[in-house]
């Protein structure tokens, strides 16, 4: 093909692949997905702008089909989807969606529910006061012009934009390699800190916020990140803010109450966050809610009604936040497109200065072809003087030749314009030429050329101008922040065990390891079943919302909510099922387990330490380790701590007393020693108690208690003293402090007397 066609050239697949792909990357980037730093618009936005005043669409106009003004976007301007287009209209008039709308729609243009707006033969729309100001003094020179897609017109390469569009309204858009995100801003605080960045252009970002203190949601809501989590976005260009909505308590009277959302998140559809919250409620995992329902018609009303006039509302509105869409992040990326055609992250003042230094450019080109039309226009004035004082001869001459241009050029020392100004008046005209009009307008004239001079001159005057329309901007759409800025709020802590309705449970745990739960204390154990030659093993009376601890014979620990195990008057679940116990490992101790209680973990090779209720709890199915075993050790007891001192008794019936303070508090370990053995003694029994109450002694036949423990009282580690006379064939501890107590919460430290 080569050999017979000249034309065709060999090229390497991967360098074309690579030029393609670089010009598809750029034409995204530039063409549709980033805003112009300068009117804050992309290109489809700007040329529906620009569409729809070509068809005078003005505020104050009626209102046409958004299919005619479709119909002209892609016709004239923007060769792609009739759909993809209406959408971007849509879009800028939506204000649950944008903060200041850039089209007045009439008809269904949507809602905050996420539902579609109508068809475009069905809306109608017109352009809104702000988008005016963005086209504001676009005849007159003031931005370049380049031709449409077809050649047949030209169209804006940019807005002169009076409205600081970007931040105000925000933007977003993915293209390859890059995305963007601004977020809409107060346009009463954009324009304060641009005036004061015009005063003191060395200012900082820091400074710069205490008049723009951060996002301005068309939605409201809270603004919840930390004043310097704003300022670093502000300053880096990208980050992220955390924004809630806000609520507040109704008192209905009589002790009930209800939670009303007033306000959600910037783009949150509000049907899917009902949905969400509809679901948490359904499956049980927000049980302090009845009911959610939409009361909203103009204004958003949702309504949360609790199960009980006792729960907390703040700890139910914490769930929700972290469960459902009432709070999100919204990321910031502060990626535009700046005036050298070129994607840039800009700081706050960047974007500031973009807008700014825009704003100068139109202000100057605005200045040329103003002083440009007024020098024009002196120009015919003269001439129109001249004719006015020779009106006569001026007529006469007129009268006279058939070509009388020159003849008056050459009469009255005027050039061509003006000549033929002069012959292109009408008569009627004529009566109006008077001398007085004539120079009072000529004078205002030249005052103003003077003016625009002297600010083409000097920047420091057209800096003046610009302040002064900034100002009149203020005046105009200046408006009530929406979005307060509530800072970093007080965390609630919201465990899984507030949101499980309080019910008083026994938890029954058999011997071959089966486990459930039975409503109620106080249960006849005699009327529970087992699977088949099983028994009975250990019962635990608690709640549903709290958390039941098991600990292994390897000395792990396994927890799990109560409401979580299977109810019923069946036979429940193998631990195994809930639990991943390996090699055959098994539980020695059931107990219910509170977080900010201590607990005592004994073993019986005398080693010992505390524990917080919290280091016992492990949500994880394998569990975690607690207690390091020496090898051929095994765990004594883990008590709750009643009292300031202990107590142990070793297999030598040597009973020792000493601090609490003295073992350590520990998440997991081997612990110290507690009593000192002598080789093959084990310990027999432990417990703490109050120095008032003492300790209870059962030798089996006889009690005894027994306050005054100077005798045995020593440091830990130490020997100890003789048990007194009639507990020397053995004793353990009994009473409040003791292992084998049973009250309250059932079993308070017992181990089994086997394995499962």
């Amino acid at each position: 093909m080569r050999d017979t066609d000249p034309s065709v050239q060999d090229a390497s697949l991967r360098e074309e692949l690579e030029q393609r792909y670089l010009a598809y990357a750029l034409s995204t980037i530039v063409g549709r997905a980033l805003p112009d730093a300068r009117d804050g618009l992309k290109p489809v936005h700007r040329r529906i702008l620009f569409a729809m005043r070509a068809l005078r669409l003005d505020p104050n106009s009626a209102y046409k089909k958004s299919a005619r003004v479709v119909g002209d976007v892609i016709g004239k301007f923007h060769p792609h989807g009739d759909q993809a287009a209406y959408d971007a209209m849509v879009r800028l008039a939506q204000d649950f969606a944008v903060r200041y709308p850039l089209v007045d729609g009439q008809g269904n243009f949507g809602n905050i529910d996420g539902d579609g707006a109508a068809a475009m033969r069905y809306t109608e729309a017109r352009l809104t006061a702000v988008a005016r100001a963005l086209l504001e003094d676009l005849e007159m020179d003031t931005v370049d012009f380049r031709p449409t897609y077809d050649g047949s017109g030209e169209e804006p390469v940019v807005l002169p934009g009076r409205f600081p569009n970007l931040l105000a309204n925000g933007a977003a858009g993915i293209a390859v390699g890059m995305a963007t995100s601004v977020p809409p801003h107060n346009v009463g605080e954009i324009l304060d800190a641009c005036l004061m960045l015009i005063r003191k252009p060395q200012v900082d970002v820091a400074e710069l916020m205490t008049k723009l203190p951060g996002p301005d949601f068309p939605t409201g809501g809270l603004l919840v990140s930390e004043a310097h989590e704003i300022r670093e976005v502000y300053q880096e260009g990208r980050g992220s803010l955390r924004l809630r909505a806000r609520w507040e308590k109704e008192d209905l009277g009589r002790g009930l109450w209800r939670i009303v959302i007033t306000e959600i998140p910037y783009q949150v559809q509000k049907a899917k966050l009902i949905e969400r919250i509809a679901a948490l409620i359904m499956d049980r995992k927000c049980p302090f809610l009845s009911t959610v329902r939409d009361e909203s018609d103009e204004s958003l009303r949702i309504v949360l009604e609790p199960r009980s006039r006792n729960d907390e509302p703040e700890i139910i509105m914490a769930f929700l936040y972290r469960n459902s869409d009432l709070e999100s992040r919204v990321t910031v990326n502060l990626n535009v497109i700046t005036a050298g055609n070129r994607p840039e992250v800009l700081d706050l003042k960047g974007l500031l200065l973009a807008w700014l230094e825009h704003r100068f450019e139109v202000h100057t080109r605005r200045a040329r072809y103003e002083l440009n039309k007024i020098r024009e226009r002196l120009h015919l004035l003269a001439a129109f003087l001249i004719a006015h004082l020779n009106i006569d001869e001026v007529i006469a001459i007129i009268k006279e030749y058939d070509e009388p241009a020159p003849v008056l050029m050459q009469r009255f020392h005027l050039d061509e314009i003006q000549a033929e100004a002069i012959l292109n008046m009408r008569l009627r005209n004529l009566r109006k030429l008077e001398e007085m009009k004539i120079r009072e307008e000529m004078e205002e004239k030249e005052r103003r050329a003077a003016e625009l001079e002297a600010m083409l001159g000097d920047d420091s005057l057209m800096w003046s101008a610009i302040r002064d329309e900034i100002r009149a901007t203020r005046k105009e759409f200046a408006d009530d922040r929406r979005t307060e800025l509530a800072g970093a709020p007080e965390e609630i802590e919201v465990k899984p065990e507030d949101f499980v309705e309080r019910e008083a449970v026994t938890v029954i745990l058999s011997r071959m390891g089966w486990i459930k739960t039975v409503k109620g204390h106080d249960v006849n154990l005699e009327s529970v079943r087992f699977k088949g030659e099983d028994t009975l093993r250990a019962t635990v009376e608690t709640h549903t919302n709290e958390h039941v601890a098991f600990l292994s014979q390897s000395g792990k620990t396994f927890s799990i909510l109560v409401g979580k195990l299977p109810p019923g008057k069946g036979f429940g679940e193998p631990v195994t099922v809930i639990f991943d116990l390996e090699g055959g490992d098994t539980v020695k101790w059931m107990n219910a387990v509170e977080a900010e209680a201590e607990y005592f973990v004994s073993t019986r090779m005398a080693q010992g330490f505390r524990i917080r209720g919290e280091d016992l709890l492990s949500n994880l199915r394998k569990g975690k380790q607690v207690v390091m075993l020496n090898a051929g050790d095994a765990i004594l007891h883990i008590l709750p701590v009643r009292g300031e001192r202990v107590a142990a008794i070793g297999h030598s019936r040597r009973m020792l007393v000493c601090d609490l303070e003295e073992f350590p508090q520990l998440a997991r370990g081997k612990g110290v020693r507690v009593q000192k053995l002598l080789k093959g003694e084990i310990l027999v029994d432990v417990c703490t108690f109050k120095a008032e109450d003492g300790v209870e002694l059962d030798s089996g036949k006889r009690t005894r208690r027994i306050v005054d423990l100077t005798m045995w009282s020593g440091k830990r580690a130490g020997r100890g003293a003789q048990l007194p006379h009639g507990f020397l064939s053995g004793a353990v501890f009994t009473g409040t402090g003791a292992s084998l107590v049973r009250a309250g919460k059932g079993l308070t430290g017992e181990l089994f007397d086997d394995e499962l």
